[in-house]
């Protein structure tokens, strides 16, 4: 901390030192091709005083540059790492003016990364179904950290990420198990009747996964496509006594507005393990029913 002192009632002028304090890459990994954010803070320096960014491969040679103008000690940008950028980057922060400058931080640079044959195991989903997501992966070394983020699909484009988890690549590859469990209330799932007052349409809850490595995501709801949310239904039947009611006709009306029709067993009961998720409604049809 500057520190003053001198006596009052008197005019004094006071010269601080400038310096810059640090120079920091945001991320510790970049792509080729691909922009990465960096920040530099500094010390008693005037507003709009010019600072100039030179970027540096490993060799020392000069991939890019920027500037711009330093305001409340802070100045912060994105630069793009071209192509075939030797290993890793630093930049040089500099305050022309100030005859001052300090040295970042070193980013590792990767080739472009490839990811192909990004798949679910299975389409479709029940609670508790363990899954496999498995995919490809071009120019990322052996045992490269990656994080898996699934989210749940909206068709307007809110999708809502459900969880978040690392995996490591080995051999080209990415494999990595998910149970999954719906902890929502089905009966929020929008019917296909509520839906048509709105011109809509019936959709079970549905799911894509994105893979992060560094700053970047890879991965949509066209690949690996969406993985939809299967429901099921038991039905047991029984009189005021408890005595199962057998035989009894049955339809259901699903929450896509579609219906089962068909008849219980004699123990009353029904099951159906492939259902729409949301609210359905059973009518039982009694023997002296028209």
């Amino acid at each position: 901390m500057a520190e003053h002192k001198k006596k009052t009632d008197s005019v004094e002028t006071i010269t601080l030192t400038s310096k810059i304090v640090q120079a920091l890459w945001c991320q510790k990994m970049v792509m080729e091709q691909k922009n990465i954010d960096f920040e530099v803070y500094t010390e008693f320096v005037g507003n709009s005083a010019k600072i100039e960014i030179k970027v540096k491969d490993k060799n020392g040679k000069t991939v890019t540059k920027t500037d711009g103008k330093v305001f409340g000690n802070y100045f912060a940008g994105t630069v793009t790492i071209p192509k075939k950028t030797k290993e890793e980057v630093t930049f040089t922060a500099k305050l022309p003016k100030h005859g001052i400058e300090k040295k970042s931080n070193t980013a590792k640079v990767i080739p472009l990364v490839e990811v192909k044959n990004q798949k679910w195991s299975q389409m479709e989903a029940k609670r508790g179904d363990v899954l496999t997501l498995t995919a490809d992966i071009e120019n990322v070394e052996e045992d490269t950290a990656v994080k898996i983020f699934i989210f749940e699909f909206d068709r307007d484009g809110a999708h809502d990420l459900i969880t978040k988890f690392p995996t490591t690549v080995k051999k080209k590859k990415i494999e990595v198990e998910w149970e999954y469990e719906y902890h929502e209330d089905t009966d929020e799932i929008p019917t296909e009747e509520e839906l048509q007052e709105y011109g809509n349409h019936y959709n079970p809850p549905e799911y894509f996964w994105m893979i992060g490595i560094g700053k970047e995501r890879f991965g949509n709801e066209e690949a690996p496509g969406l993985l939809k949310f299967k429901d099921w239904m038991d039905i047991n039947l029984v009189d005021e006594t408890g005595m199962p009611l057998a035989d009894m006709e049955y339809t259901v009306t699903l929450a896509d507005g579609s219906e089962r029709t068909g008849r219980l067993d004699g123990n009353g009961e029904f099951s159906d393990e492939d259902i729409p998720p949301g609210r359905s409604s059973v009518r039982f049809h009694y023997p002296d029913e028209e």
